[in-house]
């Protein structure tokens, strides 16, 4: 009996979510106008109707060729979110981001990208196939000095337009979840 019961729990706990990774890379330009790749990932956990758990996803992350900052879409599930409002959204940074249509500094409560921004209830667990990313900011400056080194921070230019984007979404581990990589021969040329 007890074997039975082991056998029953183990079956119900193990294997009830299907594990996915989702990316997607586009072309467009970064705020100073040169062509860059930008690439979206994250990855996420889905859980059948029948199960007591509500599906789960990590944030959604925004990259732009040639340059170290990162960015990170989190919504209302997310402790990490921040104050800058309600739906996918990542927040300014005071000193770093300029908001884009008053040209004021932005601050932690300014969304500097906003996925699904008409959909203030949007969660980053139920996008799927396409999203809609609205870029709010630009960067106060595009590089930034460490030691002897210049640093690009650059990234993805603002739009009063979103950019739509077509999301892969793969079995995590499966050779399909594989992300594009950057060609970095094109930050090498400058």
């Amino acid at each position: 009996m007890k074997r039975l019961c082991l056998m029953l729990v183990a079956s119900v706990t193990s294997g009830c979510a299907s594990y996915y990774s989702h990316y997607a890379m586009f072309p467009a330009q970064n705020s100073a106008g040169e062509p860059r790749q930008i690439r979206l990932s994250w990855q996420s956990a889905d859980y059948p109707d029948w199960w007591f758990a509500s599906d789960k996803a990590t944030a959604i992350r925004v990259e732009t060729q040639c340059s170290e900052r990162i960015w990170r879409l989190r919504d209302i599930a997310d402790p990490q979110a921040g104050e800058c409002g309600a739906g996918i959204r990542a927040c300014g940074q005071a000193g770093q981001d300029l908001h884009a249509p008053s040209g004021e500094l932005a601050t932690a409560g300014v969304r500097c990208m906003i996925a699904e921004p008409d959909d203030p209830k949007a969660s980053v667990a139920a996008v799927s196939g396409s999203l809609d990313l609205l870029v709010s900011c630009v960067p106060a400056t595009t590089t930034v000095r460490a030691g002897d080194e210049e640093r690009n921070v650059d990234y993805l230019r603002a739009s009063p337009v979103p950019y739509t984007v077509f999301v892969r979404k793969a079995p995590r581990g499966s050779l399909r979840a594989k992300m594009p990589e950057f060609d970095e021969s094109a930050c090498d040329a400058q």
